[in-house]
């Protein structure tokens, strides 16, 4: 493509922290950027601001100790010139160990410093369909409109997610091998075998007992009173209210199994399945759940397996629009069949805030070299952004689902560490050393 930046521009589809970022990093690269917010003209029931960058939720953005993944997130943003970790350290509020910021304030800045540069047009308009003629960054959320995702749905060939139940996931070194054994049903599936948690049957009853009466989060969506929708993701506490052997015959079923300890088939078994490669992260196979978090740890921590795990990410449900990413789009966060179209924020697949900018900051990024015509910037999976770049798009997991960051998606350390805090400390600068090194073979202005 023509590399005089004068006369390019690229489209950026809402003013989110995705898309902020990418409108950022493109007009900071020189090149022109129509930047497309359908507020003030219209807004999603979830919206109360006119600003850009409104955090709905909380206004943590998570831990600020580099020492901790998502901490390292941060760092890494920082070190690649990004517009909303600029904004957040200059708006931060006393939050102990966390970096909380004030959402007006942080919202105000980030509106006024991508309003005031020469290179983005803002566009206070609705799109309903992709712009041609350029390359776009398409960043319109969890709450993109009705219109445009039947767009993106006709574009994508129907892999969008408009519901995410997800079950919790689980770093390996937490689970108590001495209470687990690895095997696939009837011996079949090789090095796909499953990591199987047993329990005797006073264990299971104890269990149940726990998990029927444990506290739900509070739930808002319509969505999940869909029957099609609500009987395809069960949560299991509720699979458990129907009976007590409801999930013996369900995701803890036996069958097939032998207890190497016993040599006999366990009363009930949960099933973890690997979510990478290098098998670090455990999945809880149809443990789908709508309990609280800290019900989830105590209640599943009554298995014996998982009295001591770690949580990577717990089981949620509720409404979410998000792209079946691993079949649609490079870690570069393009798309496979349309390198001039990227994806940006929480639609990839990722989770959280500072999550959902960091992608906006790659895709940002790679949109401007590309219409540059040079390679997309690719980061090592040893970083934060790059590992979460690669889940996006690398995926295994049969069944995808939203990732935030953690340091289990992270490649093993060279040697075992087995004070956490240390750990994590090598993990952060094994990151940044390699962040450092990346930026130099890759020049990413």
């Amino acid at each position: 493509m023509d590399n005089n930046t004068d006369q390019l521009t690229v489209n950026v589809i809402g003013a989110g922290l995705a898309g902020c970022e990418a409108a950022w990093q493109i007009a900071e690269r020189g090149i022109k950027v129509k930047l497309y917010e359908m507020k003030p003209y219209k807004k999603t029931p979830a919206h109360s601001s006119d600003l850009f960058c409104e955090l709905i939720c909380s206004n943590s953005l998570k831990a600020a100790r580099v020492e901790s993944a998502a901490g390292l997130l941060k760092e890494e943003m920082r070190r690649l010139g990004s517009l909303l970790m600029q904004c957040a350290d200059k708006c931060a509020v006393p939050a102990g160990g966390a970096l909380a910021v004030d959402r007006n304030d942080f919202s105000k800045m980030v509106t006024e410093k991508i309003c005031a540069h020469p290179n983005i047009e803002v566009i206070a308009e609705e799109i309903t369909d992709f712009p041609e003629g350029s390359v776009t960054v398409v960043a319109t959320g969890p709450l993109t409109s009705e219109a445009f995702s039947e767009k993106i749905i006709e574009r994508c060939g129907g892999s969008l997610h408009f519901f995410d139940a997800a079950a919790p996931i689980v770093t390996a070194e937490s689970i108590d091998m001495e209470c687990a054994f690895t095997a696939s049903r009837y011996d079949k599936g090789g090095d796909d075998a499953y990591i199987n948690c047993p329990m005797n049957k006073q264990e299971y009853e104890d269990f149940h007992a726990a998990l029927v009466s444990a506290e739900r989060a509070p739930r808002h969506d319509v969505d999940v009173m869909n029957p099609k929708v609500y009987e395809g993701c069960m949560p299991v506490e509720i699979l458990a209210g129907r009976g007590v052997d409801t999930l013996r015959f369900g995701p803890m079923k036996p069958v097939g199994l032998k207890d190497p300890r016993t040599g006999h088939r366990p009363w009930a078994v949960l099933q973890l399945r690997t979510e990478n490669s290098e098998k670090t992260l455990y999945n809880l196979v149809g443990f789908q759940t709508n309990l609280k978090f800290p019900e989830q740890k105590r209640v599943f921590g009554m298995i014996p397996a998982l009295k001591n795990a770690e949580y990577v990410r717990y089981g949620v449900m509720h409404r979410n629009t998000f792209l079946d990413s691993p079949k649609l789009l490079n870690s570069d966060y393009a798309m496979k069949s349309d390198p001039d179209l990227f994806f940006a924020g929480q639609m990839t697949g990722v989770e959280g805030y500072m999550e959902s900018a960091g992608s906006g900051l790659l895709a940002g990024i790679n949109a401007a070299r590309r219409i540059m015509g040079k390679p997309s910037l690719i980061l090592p999976k040893e970083t934060m952004l790059g590992a979460l770049a690669d889940y996006v798009a690398n995926c295994e997991s049969k069944d995808f689902q939203p990732m935030g960051a953690n340091l289990g998606i992270l490649p093993p350390l060279d040697v075992h560490i087995r004070d956490k805090r240390e750990r994590a400390a090598a993990y952060a600068k094994r990151a940044l050393d390699v962040l450092e090194d990346s930026c130099k073979t890759q020049v990413i202005k």
